[in-house]
């Protein structure tokens, strides 16, 4: 039993916990306080003018609907992938797995990149069908190409949290329900579909959030959503609008998050015996392989696209085109050195925030964990415009440095670290560390020696999301990387905004090749099981 200095020192560890992450939450909330003073100074009457304009409600108007749209397309995409590659019979379902969830790696502007090469008005595929009499093909600029891009690298959002549900569902109770006459379509809407909604809808939130945050697929599909008007106007020195957009934006953030917390039910859904037990498989009998070559069809469009133009123009051109913009090592080394400093960061500010939410009965340590995902509901765009104006006017010093940028990393990334550590602390049995105490080690010693080694995979894998996730970034990077400070995604940007194509391919593969390997760490420390 611990002494009575040993519970005040644990107490002072605890409480000590809980500061940090009230630093860190009052941190994040800097930026968008900051917008909104910066806002309020256009004042009332101009910023009703501004956003009254039926260009600025246009904005508003064509941003939601991508946003819906997306959202449905991926829940109709990710739903019955996850329902086939768990529920039914149909061959290669462990390799389908893993090609459905690929398209997550790839980073959604590369896509849009690859996809306007490919079908564009100048592209391959209508070059090689020019001498066969093809003198058109569909439209791929504007909301048609912006919303397939999206969804293509949406979905496995919906896909992935869908099938976690359906894997952990007693298939016994569809059984059940099948040997009292109901139909499979029957049985799925009253006994699978209330089971998994709650994960299909966490899906669908990432997803919504996702395409309303989303910057470089609107750009390069030269579709006016919220992020690409802010930057643009950013860009042509109208800070006023960029900075009401950019609140509109995070209000319609706001309004997602409040919307899905709705119709989320924190209710359990009681399956009535052993969870995850497997039921009879749902037999598609001539079927399974119309299923398998629909299951794949999706995922090749997303991943042959991209990988097929990298490819082509990879070999086509002994090097990447536009001189100046080839890839050195230098510039692999800025991206992978400070995605490393901002993942290292994060998690070394994730442990204290995570620590004291998952240990401590403190309803204020609960608030200061659900502030830091505020950095996470900010798109890049919003967080990079508003650090823009906190560095010319506050952070001088810092300001066109690395260490603003990795600050927005920080910032944008922190909850995929926290979730990750507080998830991994909420496995560890409290009587571990209370044993190492009462042996005599302090409660620092005991969550050094014991607490932390049992979570050591969370921070792992936490860390390596963060590092993924800050390799992809391109508006925060764009806005708030130094003169002359060029990473992968940059070199990306700036070879489809200078029209040199065959610049993009070399980094691009690279950022790839990155993105694949920190996915791969990831699911090593999960144990993703694609059974």
């Amino acid at each position: 039993m611990a002494t009575r200095s040993q519970q005040g020192e644990d107490d002072r560890f605890g409480v000590a916990a809980t500061l940090t992450s009230g630093v860190v939450a009052a941190l994040l909330l800097v930026p968008a306080a900051w917008l909104v003073r910066t806002a309020a100074d256009v004042g009332l009457a101009e910023s009703i003018a501004i956003l009254a304009r039926p260009d600025t409600v246009q904005v508003l108007v064509d941003s939601l609907t991508l946003v819906a749209v997306v959202t449905v397309a991926s829940i109709v995409v990710g739903v019955p992938l996850a329902y086939l590659t768990v529920r039914t019979d149909m061959p290669f379902r462990r390799a389908t797995t893993v090609l459905v969830s690929l398209p997550l790696v790839v980073p959604s502007y590369i896509g849009a990149f690859a996809f306007v090469a490919a079908f564009g008005p100048r592209g391959g595929l209508r070059r090689a069908l020019a001498p066969l009499g093809v003198d058109s093909l569909p439209e791929i600029y504007g909301f048609a190409g912006a919303a397939l891009v999206l969804t293509l690298y949406t979905y496995p959002y919906v896909y992935i949290t869908t099938r976690a549900a359906l894997r952990a569902l007693d298939a016994r109770l569809v059984d059940a329900a099948r040997t009292l006459g109901e139909s499979p379509v029957t049985a799925f809407r009253r006994v699978t579909w209330p089971r998994v909604r709650p994960a299909v809808a966490a899906g669908a939130l990432l997803v919504a959030l996702y395409a309303l945050a989303d910057f470089g697929t609107p750009a390069i599909m030269q579709f006016d959503a919220f992020t690409r008007v802010i930057y643009v106007d950013f860009t042509a020195y109208r800070q006023d609008r960029a900075a009401l957009l950019s609140l509109q934006l995070l209000a319609a953030t706001l309004l997602i998050l409040g919307l899905e917390s709705l119709i989320r039910t924190d209710q359990p859904v009681h399956a009535g015996g052993a969870v995850g037990r497997a039921g009879q498989q749902v037999r598609l009998r001539r079927w399974r392989w119309v299923a398998l070559a629909g299951a794949l069809a999706v995922p090749f469009l997303a991943l042959i696209v991209p990988l097929g133009v990298l490819l082509t123009w990879f070999f086509r051109e002994a090097a990447p085109a536009g001189g100046a913009l080839a890839t050195t090592p230098r510039i692999v080394g800025n991206s992978i050195g400070v995605a490393g400093v901002a993942a290292l960061a994060a998690t070394l500010v994730a442990v204290p925030v995570a620590y004291a939410s998952a240990t401590r009965d403190s309803r204020l340590a609960g608030l200061f964990e659900r502030v830091s995902y505020l950095g996470y509901a900010v798109p890049g765009v919003v967080l990079g415009l508003a650090l823009v104006y906190l560095g010319v006017q506050v952070l001088t010093p810092i300001y066109q440095t690395v260490g603003l940028l990795v600050v927005a990393y920080v910032v944008r990334f922190l909850p995929q670290a926290v979730g990750s550590i507080r998830a991994a602390v909420l496995q560890v049995d409290p009587a571990l560390p209370e044993a190492a105490r009462t042996l005599g080690r302090s409660s620092v010693g005991a969550f050094r020696s014991v607490t932390l080694p049992l979570v050591a995979p969370g921070v792992v894998g936490g860390s390596a999301l963060v590092f993924l996730t800050t390799m992809k970034e391109l508006p925060a990077t764009l806005l708030l990387r130094p003169a002359g400070f060029s990473t992968l995604v940059t070199r990306v940007w700036t070879a489809h905004s200078d029209g040199y194509f065959g610049a993009a391919v070399v980094p691009a593969l690279v950022l790839l090749v990155v993105s694949g390997l920190s996915m791969l760490v990831i699911v090593s420390q999960e144990g993703y099981d694609v059974r």
